[in-house]
């Protein structure tokens, strides 16, 4: 399902927010302007858990095959290259990760989505306290991406573990909200209302049960499910221990008002 809108209106502009879309779209076209045969953006700024593992063990990555003469015939060959040493230190590619994208539908569907979600969950924390959940819930999901498989040599980047830790947060802070959808039926498009609960509800649970089939980040087939699903609750616990924290219990109490209040109005008409 896509999401289209939701239903929550804001009562700010989601400076944040904008602003984290717009690094996230300066850094992706920077990584366009990479040059064949230097060291990309991913490799310089991509977290590796094997690097992280340990900072000075070589990490050998597969970059093509070819095909060589044995006395059993022609048979393929992986072709492997010790990686330069990154940009930054290990443990900091945890969060220069989430910046970074593998192409333009992921880049597309990743802003899409944080642009749905995003600007409502700025709202409950405000602009500064927003970047540090962000921020937060994405070093959460690349450490649960990295303990899923810490041998793995595969570059993991994209911003689908902070958004899901925003995604998180909308879950439990607009358990009324609903989402109009696009849903593929076959050659059909059809657009549905459903309730925001369910909508992310199903995208957790399938994030869980891929993760759970891979069990791994090196079978996860590119897809970082354990980063989706280990922000998801990043994002769930910590709206949850917040929202009846002092630090924001006046104005969630508030925002729970005037919430229940357009739900009950809705229900009349």
């Amino acid at each position: 399902m896509l999401p289209l809108r939701d239903d929550i209106p804001t009562r700010r502009l989601p400076i944040a927010n904008y602003t984290v879309i717009a690094l996230c779209a300066l850094t992706f076209l920077l990584q366009l302007q990479d040059q064949p045969g230097e060291l990309s953006m991913v490799e310089k700024y991509g977290m590796i858990p094997a690097r992280v593992q340990d900072p000075s063990a070589p990490v050998e990555v597969v970059v093509g095959e070819r095909h060589v003469q044995t006395p059993r015939g022609i048979e393929r060959e992986l072709v492997t290259q010790t990686l330069e040493q990154q940009a930054v230190p290990a443990w900091m590619t945890l969060l220069t990760c989430i910046f970074l994208h593998g192409g333009w539908m992921h880049f597309l569907g990743n802003m899409w989505f944080l642009h749905i979600f995003g600007d409502n969950v700025e709202d409950r924390f405000g602009h500064l306290g927003y970047v540090v959940f962000y921020l937060g819930c994405g070093v959460a999901a690349s450490f649960v991406h990295f303990i899923s498989g810490p041998g793995s040599t595969v570059p993991t980047i994209g911003a689908s573990g902070a958004i899901a830790g925003v995604m998180g947060a909308y879950f439990v802070w607009y358990p009324h909200s609903r989402v109009e959808a696009l849903i593929p039926l076959g050659y059909i498009m059809q657009i549905v209302v459903v309730p925001a609960p369910l909508f992310l509800g199903v995208w957790f649970l399938f994030q869980a049960f891929q993760g759970t089939m891979t069990m791994s980040a090196a079978e996860g087939g590119g897809v970082a499910w354990w980063a989706h699903t280990g922000g998801f609750v990043a994002g769930c616990a910590i709206a949850f221990f917040l929202g009846r924290s002092p630090l924001l219990f006046p104005k969630n109490q508030q925002r729970r008002a005037e919430e229940t209040h357009r739900v009950n109005l809705l229900k009349r008409s």
